[in-house]
């Protein structure tokens, strides 16, 4: 749908989507606040007219798949005349999203589900999509020993609820790719290994998914320092997520975007064919499994 914003050019604004309240904390803000916006009397484009973000930020954020910024929370409440109301709440909310996530993870989560397509390069470990939960407390076993066992397990469960996107019939198309060397090196007991290995065989298979694997004689290509998830969606412009040890940060300037996607596309074409590329995943999971036997 198309509108006039107050000078008088066309801009795109995402189509109305009634939020549930009652689904989470994040909703229930995000319904108050359509609430308020709407007895102000005020469109998303009048709204959000002056805080330097777009309109479909601000509708995700009413449909309660985005958290809201500090200084996005204080101009709404200027705008509104809501007395800090949305600002003081903006803790509450981050804390009920990032439950089993770091802070800075919160809004990926929600990202990933409302995606029309994901793609994502894995240079040094298999994405969180793909991940068992073996190789997910491996992770933390050898990255982070000193982590406490709830932690552990709060974290473990937040990851394989990310992959109940799996199960949706209006899942987001995904194409992923791993370094070959992400498949053959690892410190996981071989069994559990060729459980993870089977399970990205079943994951792609099953969902019609691809995944490409560049091999380790492809020593020097685009990305090489560092992962990406490449998110499309049907009424916002599209965005990238890269992560570190430490932090991450959502990349949405388009220049950057464009960028990312060419190096994206570059990986593609050093890659292994997707065909090959499983063969090869199964001829690694199969050789884990023998030799996980051999040793009992």
């Amino acid at each position: 749908m198309r509108a006039v914003t107050s000078e008088g050019r066309w801009c795109v604004v995402p189509p109305k989507k009634d939020p549930d309240a009652s689904v989470s904390v994040p909703c229930f803000y995000g319904a108050e606040l359509r609430y308020r916006r709407e007895q102000a009397g005020l469109t998303l484009e009048q709204l959000v007219e002056g805080s330097f973000r777009g309109l479909s930020f601000l509708s995700q954020i009413e449909r309660g798949e985005r958290g809201m910024p500090i200084d996005l929370a204080r101009h709404v409440d200027q705008k509104l005349g809501t007395d800090g109301f949305f600002e003081r709440r903006c803790e509450d909310v981050a804390k009920a999203r990032q439950v089993g996530h770091p802070l800075y993870f919160a809004d990926v989560p929600d990202l990933e589900k409302q995606a029309v397509t994901l793609e994502e390069w894995g240079p040094n470990v298999i994405p969180g999509l793909l991940q068992t939960t073996a190789y997910m407390r491996g992770l933390i076993r050898y990255g982070s020993p000193w982590t406490p066992p709830k932690t552990v397990e709060e974290r473990v469960h937040a990851r394989m609820a990310r992959a109940e996107l799996w199960k949706r019939e209006d899942r987001p198309a995904y194409w992923g790719i791993l370094r070959e060397s992400v498949i053959r090196n690892t410190p996981l007991p071989l069994g559990a290994m060729a459980e993870q290995l089977e399970h990205i065989c079943e994951v792609i298979r099953s969902t019609q998914s691809i995944l490409q694997i560049v091999p380790e004689t492809t020593p020097w290509h685009a990305l090489g320092h560092g992962m990406a998830k490449i998110m499309t969606f049907a009424d916002a412009p599209p965005l990238v997520w890269t992560e570190g040890n430490f932090d991450g940060q959502i990349v949405d300037y388009p220049a950057q975007v464009k960028e990312y996607r060419r190096r994206y596309d570059l990986l593609r074409a050093v890659a292994l064919s997707p065909e090959a590329s499983l063969a090869l995943l199964e001829e690694a999971a199969r050789t884990c499994r023998n030799e996980a036997q051999q040793g009992d």
